[in-house]
C-alpha cells in the first residue's frame, strides 16, 4: 500500500524528470484512494497533503479548524503547498480547500498536471454518510452539515477547479480502477497535445 510522505523524498530517478501529478477537487471525489492507486501504476511517491499537514500539526483538521479557524488550516496547507513548489515527479492529492489560493495552484501548476476529480453531489453525500462513523475529522466549512453543505460549496468551488486544471475527471459510478486508466489516457492525450502530435 502506497502511503503520504513526511517530507519531499527523491522519487524514482525516471520518474524524477516527469512533472507532479496534482489532484484536486471536493471531498471525497476520490483524491487520496486514486492518488494512491495511480502513484503504484507509475511507481512514484504519493503524498497527501492533508495527511502530511495533520501529521506535522499532530492534531486533526477538525482540532485545528476549532482552535484556529480556516484561516490557521489555510495557513498552514499554503506553508506545506510551498514545500512541494520545485519538487518533481511525484503524484499529490490535495485538500478540498487548495484552489481557495491561487498562489497555491500557481506553486503547484510550475512542475505539475493539474487534474480535477468531480463527483456528482449525490455520490459525494453517499461517499461522506458513508465515511462518517469513522471520519470525524471533516469538519462543516459553512457550519451547518456537513452531507447537506456539498452542493452549494461544491458549486461555488467549480469555477476555481475547471480554471485551475488541465484535465479533468468525473469519479461518479467508476471504480478507482477505471478512473485511473481516464486518467492515464488523458495523460498520454495531453502529452500528444503538448508535442503537437
Amino acid at each position: 500500500m502506497v502511503t503520504a510522505m513526511a517530507h519531499v523524498t527523491e522519487p524514482h530517478p525516471q520518474s524524477a524528470r516527469h512533472p507532479n501529478l496534482v489532484l484536486i477537487g471536493y471531498r471525497a471525489t476520490g483524491k487520496t484512494s486514486i492518488g494512491a492507486r495511480l502513484a503504484e501504476e507509475l511507481q512514484r511517491p504519493f503524498v497527501d497533503l492533508d495527511q502530511v499537514l495533520v501529521r506535522e500539526a499532530g492534531r486533526s483538521v477538525a482540532e485545528i479548524v476549532a482552535q484556529g479557524g480556516w484561516a490557521e488550516f489555510r495557513r498552514l496547507e499554503k506553508q506545506l503547498v510551498a514545500r512541494y513548489r520545485d519538487a518533481r515527479g511525484l503524484v499529490l492529492a490535495t485538500g478540498g480547500g487548495f484552489v481557495l489560493d491561487p498562489d497555491n495552484v500557481a506553486a503547484l501548476r510550475k512542475n505539475g498536471i493539474i487534474i480535477w476529480l468531480t463527483a456528482d453531489p449525490a455520490a459525494i453525500q453517499a461517499r461522506l454518510f458513508q465515511d462518517q462513523p469513522r471520519d470525524a475529522n471533516r469538519p462543516s466549512l459553512t457550519g451547518g452539515d456537513t452531507i447537506r453543505e456539498v452542493a452549494a460549496v461544491a458549486e461555488e468551488r467549480a469555477p476555481l477547479y475547471q480554471a485551475a486544471a488541465q484535465i479533468s475527471i468525473n469519479t461518479t459510478h467508476r471504480s478507482v480502477a477505471q478512473v485511473v486508466k481516464l486518467v492515464l489516457a488523458a495523460l498520454k492525450s495531453e502529452e500528444a497535445k503538448n508535442l503537437g502530435g
